[in-house]
Parts: C-alpha cells; structure tokens; sequence
C-alpha cells in the first residue's frame, strides 16, 4: 500500500490530545448533604492535590480513537497497485452504436463499457489528464482535456446510445491526433469491435488499448428494405426485405408488414445459421405512406428489429428527347415504365416541361438545367478537353452502382468514343484503358450521365443491357425518385432537403413525440437536419407542408454482434483485446465510509450509556 498525501500523518498528532482529556479530572460542583459516610471514594478523589487521574478501560475512548485512525489514513489517500493503469494523457472512446445496445452484458453492452471507463477514471492520479470521444456515426468530443474526474463522470454520465452504425476511423484519427508525440499517451477504446475499415490507421502507431465488451451473438436483424412496383401489377407494390442471422442455430421467425398504422400480411420466416433470407411482400397501396417491417424474434438487438421506408404513389415520368432519330433508344425509353416521351430536334429554353433531358448525339441551343442523359455530346464546362479513341475496349464497370444494376457489357464493341479525363464531380462506372466511357455524377444540383460514346456506333442496343440500363437512367434521374431515396435516411447521417422557395419555419417531429424547431435561412436552398441518431418515423413541418422521412439501421456489420476479440488494422496492426492494465485505486473513499459508521455507533453507544 502506497499513500498519495502521506502528509496526513501528521494529524496523528490529535491522537494523545484525545487520551488526554480522558486523563484529566472532572472539575466538581459544590452539593450539601446530611452525610459523608458513604461518600468517602467520592471525598479522597475531591481532596486529591493532582489535577490527573489513571486512565481507565473506556470503550468511548476506543471508538473515538479509531474513528480519528480512520479519518487520518483517508486523508493520506491510500492506493493499490491495480488494474486499467494510465499515461500522462488518456484518451477515451465510448462506442455508441447500435450493437453495443446488445443485452448479452447486463444490462447492456454500452452501460458496461461505460461502467468500465468510469472505473477508468477513478483510477487517474491527480497529475493525469482525460479526454471522453463518444463514437457512433459522427464523433462527438464529450469532454476535452482534462484532470477533474468530476467532469469526466459527468461527461461519460451524459453519453447516450444511438441507433447508428460503427465509425470508429474518425474517432481513432482524432485520438491519434491528440497523443502524437507524447510520452505515455493511452488511447483506451470500449468496445465490441463492430468496426469496419480501420486499414486506414495501419501505420499511425497508435498507443491503443482495447477493452472488449460483448459475450455472444445471438441476433436476428433486417438489413435492407427497398419498395417498387410490382412488374406483374402495376397497382401493387413489392416490398422487398431480407432478414440475417448471425446466430450458430437456425432462427425461425415471424415478420410482419404494415402500411402506416394498419397491419398488412405476417409470415413466418426460418434463416439458418450465418445466413440472410430474403423476404418479398405484395400489397396495394391506396396513398402515399410508410411501409414498415417488423421481426418478432427475441433476440439481444431489438435496434435492427424493424425498417420503415416511405413509398410514394408512381407518376408518369415526363422525358424529353432530343435526337435526330434513334428508335432503339426511343423504344428503350418507353418499355421503362410510366413514361410521357416527347421527342424534339433541338432544345431552346432551358427549362422545359420535363423531368429530365435525354440528348442523343446533338449539342442543343440552350442546355437544360433538369437533370440529363448525354449522348456522345458534352458541355464546355463538364470537361478540361477531350479527344477521341477507336474501338475502346470495355475492361471494367461498377455492378454496383444503381446505374449499372443487372447490366453487363459482355460482348459489346464500341467503334469509338470520346477520351476525357474523370472530373472531380463524376464516377466512371465504366471504363476503357484510355478513358472513362460511362459518368455519373451531379453539378450544381443537376444529375448527369454522360456516354462518350454514340449507341448506334456500338452493338449495345441489340444487347438485353441496353434497356435495362435505361430503365435505370430513367430512375435515377427523375426527381421523383430522388426525392423518395433522400426520404430513406440512415441512422446518424443528415436528412437533405432541398428548399425551392423561401421557407419562414421548420420543425421536426421525432418518432417518439418530441418536436423541434429548426432555424432556416430564408436565403437557403437546402435544409441540413442531422440529429438522426434514432430510428423511426419522423415528421418535417416546412411551413405549410408536410413531409415523413424514415431513419433505419440497415447495417449487416452492425447485426453482426460477435464480438471480435481483435481489431483487424491492416495487414500488420492487429490489437488484442485486453483487461489487465496496470493502474492506482484509491481506497480512501471506503475507508472514510468505515470512519463515519463508526462515529454513528459511537453516538448510538454514549447515549445508550447516559439513558
């Protein structure tokens, strides 16, 4: 045992002060009385010359003593060598995302962590600082640098758990920023390693250490939720879902399917273990509204338990087509769906009546500010120069981008094509060795696909991508449905709205009932609403209009609840979990508990005594 004031020691000193009032004689009162005969013990010690008397067993005396014994060690602050020792400088990091709501600890995973970075902070010398990060989709500094542990336990006291996904990159970037070049600095992370892509911090040298929270997984959770219409109907919707399972036994299930407050259809549903099963409902629907999924699994995550999603009655897409003549591309354009297709030579205002512009092979008088599909053709300001290149050869395409969903480019030859380079507010989605053949991208608030390339000096239009790749240029151009995938929010991103007129108030109205007003310049042509962190249904109030948009999880990585004993930091950075830390804990706290019960016994006991 080591003392942190041994200083104290030197109230020792009030310790025979104590023995010394016990020695000294009780100064008598003068009383008459009839006889001294009985009275002689009394007489002798009256008569006594000295002012002392023997000191006699006295348990008061014992209790007070010890109480002072006890009062003196708390003052010189006792510790023991222990465990979750620090540097100099401490750095925290509290995951907040949804997995560590996991009840696998009690009572969860997040108010353990927490627990533990408290048990953290106790363990500070007066000497050492602290900084608190609480980690979810954003970071949040809690509480910047710092030695009052009062403020540190009132920062870790006021870190809520969100409905987001693991974004540990930024918050270990920033510690690593804090301790860099400095002696003895500890980054301490609580989590359950739910964490992906930290190859980013491979060669940063970071001082971590990682305390582990979690014991298993046994999770069922909905991992994406999409609605479109029904191919074979069009006045159905399919509501398309699928459920994983990242338990080791096969679940079973039930999932249900509501449209607004009202309950659609239930069906049961058996994932096997480390499995996803996708889920296909169809329904009418009579209005817009929010189609919502619910599992009825008992698991330990209820965040990824249910998705909502807002589905917006389909209207006829306006196109307009500027061409001098293509019937390949005419006909594509009208098996996309609803279409009212308007074909024109050229284009003079730059605002007509559509919903997006497709210009094939023809530079118009005036360029449209609604989003566009160009045609081998291009605007002065979309690229630096450009050239050309003869029979590009197709050697790579992003199947992942919704413009390229179920489209392939096997044997399609093109005789030549446009050479730019990618600028910086595009996406080549596919590509050639000497230049991007495919763009996508938006300016100045206008989406744009371009093609280098003409369709009819290709073999495309006799393939079955071409169609389906219009039918997806036409879905993500229109503004329609933008708008729906922007009323799609991901927990712990910014819901963006964009403002077509000046708005004089906003307010927001979060799934469980509070509501918030929002400040709103009248200047701006976008409203930024970021404090997602829950999932639900909320409601915008732009003035006069109403608008729902719906906050969901939909993370694979984060119904992964294993936790993972290791943290994957690139090829040669792995960290260990780990709970043996080396740290002073102070008892001062028990010892001075101990004190204050025995001054209330020795109270009870003196006047129990003089009764």
């Amino acid at each position: 045992m080591r003392f942190l004031a041994p200083v104290a020691f030197w109230f020792a000193a009030a310790i025979p002060v104590v023995i010394l009032f016990y020695l000294l004689k009780r100064k008598r009162v003068a009383r008459l009385v009839s006889s001294t005969l009985l009275w002689q013990r009394f007489l002798a010690e009256t008569q006594a010359s000295a002012p002392f008397q023997r000191l006699r067993h006295n348990w008061l005396l014992i209790l007070q003593l010890l109480m002072l014994a006890l009062a003196i060690l708390a003052l010189a602050r006792p510790y023991f060598s222990g465990r979750l020792a620090g540097g100099n400088l401490q750095v925290i990091i509290l995951d907040a995302s949804a997995s560590m709501q996991s009840i696998d600890e009690t009572p969860s995973r997040f108010e353990k962590a927490r627990a533990e970075a408290l048990k953290l902070v106790n363990s500070l010398r007066d000497t050492d600082r602290m900084v608190v990060l609480l980690a979810a989709a954003v970071t949040e500094v809690k509480q910047s640098e710092t030695s009052e542990k009062t403020l540190l336990r009132r920062a870790l006291e006021s870190c809520q758990v969100t409905d987001s996904p693991t974004r540990l990159v930024e918050a270990l970037k920033m510690a690593e920023s804090l301790t860099r070049d400095k002696t003895g600095a500890e980054v301490h992370l609580f989590s359950d390693g739910a964490a992906p892509g930290l190859s980013e911090i491979e060669n940063k040298g970071l001082p971590l250490v990682y305390h582990l929270v979690g014991r298993r997984a046994n999770n069922l959770g909905i991992v994406s939720l999409d609605v479109r219409p029904n191919p074979e109907d069009p006045n159905q919707r399919a509501v398309f879902t699928s459920v994983a399972n990242y338990s080791p036994e096969e679940q079973k299930t039930e999932i249900e399917l509501r449209f607004d407050d009202q309950s659609l259809e239930t069906k049961t549903v058996t994932v096997p273990p480390t499995n996803t099963t996708p889920v296909v409902f169809l329904a009418s629907q009579p209005r817009d509204g929010v189609f919502s999924v619910r599992l009825s699994g008992n698991d330990d995550l209820a965040a990824d338990n249910q998705a909502s999603i807002v589905s917006l009655l389909p209207q006829p897409v306006r196109v307009l087509l500027v061409s001098r003549g293509n019937r390949f591309l005419e006909k594509a354009l009208r098996a996309a769906g609803r279409m009212e297709l308007t074909v024109a030579a050229d284009l003079t205002e730059p605002k007509p009546e559509a919903d997006f512009v497709v210009l094939d092979d023809v530079t118009p008088s005036v360029w449209p500010r609604q989003n566009v599909l160009a045609i081998h053709t291009m605007n002065t300001n979309w690229f630096a120069s450009a050239g050309s290149v003869d029979a590009p050869a197709i050697v790579d395409w992003k199947s992942t981008h919704p413009l390229l969903r179920f489209v392939s480019f096997d044997n399609v030859s093109i005789a030549r094509t446009m050479a730019v380079k990618t600028p910086t507010w595009a996406l080549s989605v596919a590509d050639s060795p000497q230049t991007p053949l495919i763009l996508a991208g938006e300016l100045a608030r206008q989406r744009i696909v371009w093609l280098g390339f003409d369709t009819l000096e290709s073999t495309w239009p006799l393939r079955i991508s071409f169609p389906i790749f219009i039918a997806n240029a036409v879905d993500w151009l229109n503004p329609a449905s933008i708008q729906a995938s922007q009323l799609l929010v991901k927990a712990g991103e910014p819901l963006r709205q964009a403002l077509n007129e000046p708005v004089p108030s906003a307010e927001v109205t979060f799934p469980d009932g509070r509501k918030r007003a929002l400040a709103v310049d009248t200047n701006a042509q976008e409203l930024v609403f970021g404090d997602t962190a829950r999932q639900g249904v909320y409601h915008l109030t732009l003035g006069t209009n109403q608008t729902v948009f719906c906050v969901d999880l939909l993370d694979s990585a984060e119904s992964d609840t294993h936790p993972r004993a290791e943290l994957n930091f690139g090829r040669f950075g792995n960290v260990t979990a780990t709970t043996m830390r080396r740290a002073n804990l102070e008892i001062w706290r028990w010892i001075a508990a101990l004190g204050l019960a025995v001054l209330m016994f020795e109270w009870w006991y003196y006047h129990r005594r003089t009764v």
